[in-house]
């Protein structure tokens, strides 16, 4: 069992408490922290803190309804696997304005490739692919704001 981490020696809960007031004022949901070779990261969701990746819930059920005329005339949802925010933030296609964007339609992309940035209170995260695939839909425009696991990109299974 691990240790509380009140009791470190040079933890101060109170400047604890207070960062989590900021990411829930900002609606920011991680926090990277590093300082003297040591690195902390803080990751909320909607109503708690948690450390590590998201639970994976299994999608709800619903009963049939009938069709509306409206909703039997829509095109169907793209189907395929998708690229998600892992935060809330604004998403950048490229490092910078003058560099070429990370990823386009028809690149191959492997787990651990760039394929944006999300700025989120004046940090940048780079988000990796986490799937192997190609781009076959880009979801997002260049500094559109994002929501958690809002899709980004649509991709094909390699």
């Amino acid at each position: 069992m691990a240790k509380p981490i009140d009791n470190e020696p040079n933890f101060d809960l109170d400047r604890f408490r207070k960062l989590l007031q900021l990411m829930e004022k900002f609606d920011v949901t991680e926090a990277n922290l590093t300082k003297d070779g040591e690195s902390w990261k803080v990751r909320r969701g909607p109503k708690h803190v948690h450390y590590g990746p998201p639970p994976v819930a299994a999608p709800p059920v619903a009963a049939p309804q009938a069709m509306t005329p409206a909703a039997a005339e829509a095109p169907p949802a793209p189907k395929g696997i998708t690229i998600d925010s892992p935060t809330v933030g604004t998403f950048y296609s490229s490092p910078t304005p003058e560099e070429p964007v990370f990823v386009s339609v028809g690149d191959l992309v492997k787990a651990d490739t760039t394929v944006c940035i999300i700025e989120a209170m004046k940090v940048f995260n780079q988000i990796p692919a986490e799937k192997a695939g190609r781009i076959v839909e880009v979801l997002v425009e260049n500094g559109d704001p994002v929501e958690f696991g809002q899709p980004l990109f649509r991709i094909e299974p390699a």
